[in-house]
């Protein structure tokens, strides 16, 4: 008999095991994945192979998607709900112990910075825009790796894990769950922390009728990603190293992300769909003259097979079932004119990347095209100057959530012991807020504060 299980070892199943680690040492755990340890995950694409994985080695496997560049935004200002559910105080909190435990395998290598400025945020508004801000401790792909492998020599001495292996089935009876895994075992657990992440949701749809549980809407964020020559941000970047930025229009908001001074845009494969990507400089070796990022606009579904419809319909009619990527001068969009393969190559923005010029107009929905305009719009009364004509603008990126699922402010579902912690719940958005999460769900199966 276990005392925990947990379902998924991605960052909230992680810091959710280290928390009930600390607090009570003498719990028998479990954590099962269908992925790979650290060291053993290894992406094709990341060689300059194609991906064929059936359980993706970028997403799927010890620490998630940390592994990564391992962001983490210390904010209740984005990333995800935390401060719905514990309120303002008792979200910092566990943010600052999510921070203390990454510390704890390393992290303090990566000094963090602050995204904020009170004569900035003034500026913003008086253009028409919110400056959201956040304390960042942007670890990058090597020091994110090392810190994962701190991380799991602690945990795997500690509980067990079983990778490779799926539950199959999840069942209530009176002493708590039985698990049937695809190994053959089946095995009793007091406790169930589900923290299958955005990854896990084709198989979370499938539990939930089992126990009576229905997911809710399901979010999807698309948008256009924008490169602009490096100095067009300098007046305010000069203040923080990166701005994050919300318009919020007529019946919509956008916000910017993953902005990336001196960075390059790259490929992201996900959901079998291509999207235009931002790298960040420290990720590449060297600094390029320009700035990318990207402005998502959210969107919410009933259900998430809705969700992935609308991102197949308007995703993979940009990609036109390869990698294809769409790109236009901002000069060119504002006056409804395709761009051309010479414009491009001959503009002063010079494309960190292989796109196809063409008009996003004609092959994007109107909603993102308006909101990219608007927000440009309000950047240059920000800035007092208009935006170089010469900036590129890419379709399209996406951030893809698992649909919601009705938790208490203990990550506790409608079943008592049952927890789902993480992207799975649909409550977090962020590295940060789901390991707060996963800490904040452990103390209180363990009934402490």
């Amino acid at each position: 008999m276990y005392d925990v299980t947990i379902i998924g070892a991605g960052v909230a199943g992680i810091f959710a095991a280290h928390a009930l680690m600390e607090a009570a040492p003498g719990l028998k755990v479990l954590v099962v994945d269908k992925g790979k340890p650290p060291r053993e995950r290894s992406c094709p694409l990341e060689q300059g192979g194609s991906c064929q994985c059936d359980a993706c080695e970028a997403y799927i496997g010890f620490g998630g998607l940390g592994r990564s560049e391992g962001k983490y935004n210390f904010t209740t200002d984005f990333g995800g709900e935390l401060e719905g559910l514990l309120g303002e105080r008792l979200a910092m909190e566990r943010l600052d112990e999510a921070d203390r435990i990454l510390c704890l395998y390393g992290a303090a290598e990566a000094v963090p910075y602050r995204t904020h400025s009170s004569s900035l945020a003034a500026r913003a508004e008086a253009g028409g825009l919110k400056l959201l801000s956040s304390t960042v401790r942007h670890l990058g792909t090597r020091l994110s790796r090392q810190v994962l492998d701190g991380f799991y020599e602690a945990l795997s001495a500690w509980a067990d894990f079983s990778f490779r292996t799926e539950v199959v089935s999840l069942d209530k009876n009176s002493g708590g769950f039985i698990l049937r895994l695809s190994d053959g075992r089946t095995l009793p657990s007091k406790k169930v922390f589900l923290a299958t992440g955005r990854s896990g949701s084709g198989w979370l749809e499938q539990l939930l009728p089992t126990l009576g549980l229905e997911a809710r809407q399901t979010r999807l964020d698309l948008g256009i990603r924008l490169e602009m020559a490096g100095g067009q941000l300098d007046s305010i970047l000069q203040e923080t190293f990166e701005t994050k930025l919300r318009y919020d229009g007529d019946g919509f908001s956008a916000t910017t992300y993953c902005m990336n001074p001196s960075g390059r845009i790259i490929r992201k494969h996900q959901e079998g769909l291509v999207m235009a990507d931002g790298q960040n400089f420290k990720e590449q070796g060297s600094k390029s003259a320009n700035l990318n990022f990207t402005l998502f606009v959210p969107r919410h579904f009933p259900t998430l097979q809705e969700a992935d419809a609308c991102a197949r319909q308007v995703l993979g009619k940009v990609n036109r079932g390869g990698d294809r990527l769409a790109v236009q001068r901002l000069d060119d969009l504002r006056r409804g004119r395709s761009s051309s393969p010479e414009g491009i190559r001959s503009s002063r923005i010079r494309p960190s990347i292989e796109a196809d010029p063409g008009n996003l107009a004609e092959e994007l929905p109107e909603l993102y095209v308006r909101a990219a305009m608007e927000f440009l719009s309000a950047l240059e009364r920000l800035l007092g100057e208009r935006l170089d004509g010469d900036a590129l603008l890419y379709a399209l990126d996406g951030k893809f959530y698992a649909p919601r699922l009705a938790v208490d402010c203990r990550f506790q579902t409608e079943i008592e012991g049952l927890y789902a912690i993480g992207d799975c719940s649909g409550s977090t958005h962020s590295l940060s807020q789901a390991a707060a999460s996963g800490i904040h769900a452990a103390r209180c199966a363990l009934g402490l504060s």
